[in-house]
C-alpha cells in the first residue's frame, strides 16, 4: 500500500473492469462529475474484461471533527465515529459506496481501492468528550464504513479510539464483518462488564463461494461465527446482523444464519433488506449479471417487489425493510426464527451515566 492522492485512472472513466480480489465490474464516474467517459466498441475486441490487479493507496485524511451526527429515526443511535473513508471489503451492495463521489471518485472500483483514514481521529474525539458541553450516549463504530477493514491492523486508528471511549468511560456500538474485532477483547470486554459495549456482527450469506464473490476482502463466514463466539466467551453481549438479505440469492439463509450465529453465543438478531440507492443500482446489477446471469432478472425483480416498483425507497421506516408480499414474507420469517432461538430478547441498554472526563496531569483539584 501506498500513501497517495492519485487516481490512478480513478472515477475518469466507466471502462468496464475486473480486477482480481474485488467486487466491482466498473469505475464509473460519480454522479457530480460533469464528464462522463464511455468506451466505444468498435467490434474489433470480444467484448472480454481484462483481469487486472487493483493496488490499495492510502491518503491521509485530516479532519478537524471526528463525531458524525444523525437524526435518522431507523436506526438506534445519534452519533458514529467512522476512522475511514472508502472500504477495502469492498462488499458489492454496500449501501456507503455512493459517498465517494463526493470525494470525485468512483462509487465502484475506487471505493475499495482509494481509502482514507483519519490518524488523528482519536485525539479529536477526546477533544470532543472533554468539551463542558458534551452529554453522553452510545456512539457508534463502522457505521459507514467498517472499522476493522484490513488496513486497520496495521493503523490501528479503531484500537486508538477505543482506548479513549474506555478511559472516558462512554457506551460504544461496534458493527464490523471482520474477525479482526476479537484483537480488540482486551478493552471490550471490561466495558462490557459495565454496561458500556456491545457488537454486532454482520453475516450475509454462510456459502463462501458466493461471500467471497459478493463481500471479497471480508472475513469469511466461519471467521465472523468465530468472532461472534470469542466476543461471547469474552461477555460482550452480541448482536447478528442478517444484513442484507437479498430477496432470491440470500433469503433462503435466513434460518440457517439464525441458527448458525445462537450456536455461537449471538443474544440477538436483525436484519434488513437490501437497498440500492444512486450508482450502487448499476454497480450491483452489472455484478449480478457477471456473477449470478441465470438468477439475475428474477432477484431484480423480486427487489422492486420489496420497494413500490423501485430499486430504491428513501422513506423513513420502510428503507431498511421494505414493504409489500415479499418483504412481509422475509420479515414473518426471520422473526419466526428469532422467537424460536431466543433471539428476540432485548438487550440491557447500554450506560450513560458512567462517563465522565479523566482528570489531566495539572489540572486543579475540587476543594471539598
Amino acid at each position: 500500500m501506498t500513501d497517495s492522492r492519485k487516481r490512478a485512472g480513478g472515477a475518469a472513466g466507466n471502462d468496464r473492469v475486473l480486477a482480481r480480489g474485488r467486487s466491482s465490474r466498473s469505475n464509473a464516474s460519480g454522479r457530480f462529475e460533469p464528464v462522463q467517459a464511455e468506451k466505444f466498441d468498435d467490434g474489433w475486441g470480444e467484448h472480454e474484461v481484462e483481469e487486472s490487479r487493483a493496488e490499495t493507496t492510502l491518503t491521509a485524511d485530516r479532519a478537524k471533527t471526528i463525531l458524525s451526527r444523525n437524526d435518522s429515526p431507523d436506526i438506534g443511535f445519534d452519533r458514529s465515529v467512522n476512522p475511514f473513508r472508502g472500504c477495502e471489503h469492498g462488499c458489492i451492495y454496500c449501501f456507503a459506496r455512493p459517498t465517494h463521489a463526493y470525494l470525485g471518485l468512483s462509487p465502484g472500483l475506487d471505493f475499495e481501492t482509494k481509502l482514507f483514514f483519519k490518524p488523528d481521529a482519536a485525539a479529536l474525539l477526546r477533544e470532543e468528550l472533554s468539551k463542558p458541553s458534551y452529554v453522553a450516549e452510545r456512539v457508534q463504530l463502522g457505521a459507514n464504513t467498517d472499522c476493522y477493514q484490513p488496513i486497520e491492523k496495521r493503523l490501528q486508528i479503531t484500537r486508538e479510539v477505543i482506548k479513549v471511549l474506555a478511559e472516558f468511560q462512554h457506551p460504544l456500538g461496534i458493527t464490523t464483518k471482520n474477525h479482526l474485532v476479537t484483537r480488540d477483547i482486551d478493552l471490550l470486554a471490561p466495558m462490557a462488564e459495565k454496561k458500556l459495549a456491545i457488537v454486532v456482527i454482520s453475516i450475509t450469506t454462510l456459502d463462501r463461494a458466493l461471500a467471497r464473490a459478493m463481500e471479497p476482502r471480508a472475513s469469511t463466514p466461519g471467521r465472523r461465527l468465530e468472532a461472534i463466539r470469542a466476543l461471547n466467551r469474552a461477555g460482550i453481549p452480541t448482536i447478528v446482523n442478517v444484513s442484507p438479505i437479498i430477496p432470491g440469492l440470500t433469503d433462503h439463509e435466513i434460518e440457517a444464519i439464525l441458527d448458525q450465529a445462537a450456536e455461537a453465543g449471538a443474544r440477538y438478531a436483525h436484519y434488513s433488506i437490501l437497498r440500492l440507492s444512486h450508482e450502487l443500482r448499476d454497480l450491483f446489477k452489472q455484478w449480478l449479471a457477471a456473477e449470478r446471469p441465470e438468477r439475475a432478472s428474477h432477484v431484480m425483480s423480486l427487489i422492486r417487489q420489496t420497494r413500490g416498483g423501485k430499486e430504491n425507497d428513501t422513506r423513513f421506516g420502510l428503507r431498511m425493510v421494505g414493504e409489500g408480499p415479499v418483504a412481509e414474507m422475509l420479515i414473518a420469517r426471520f422473526r419466526l426464527a428469532r422467537r424460536r432461538l431466543g433471539l428476540d430478547q432485548k438487550l440491557t441498554p447500554l450506560r450513560a451515566d458512567l462517563f465522565q472526563v479523566p482528570s489531566q496531569p495539572g489540572d486543579q483539584l475540587t476543594l471539598l
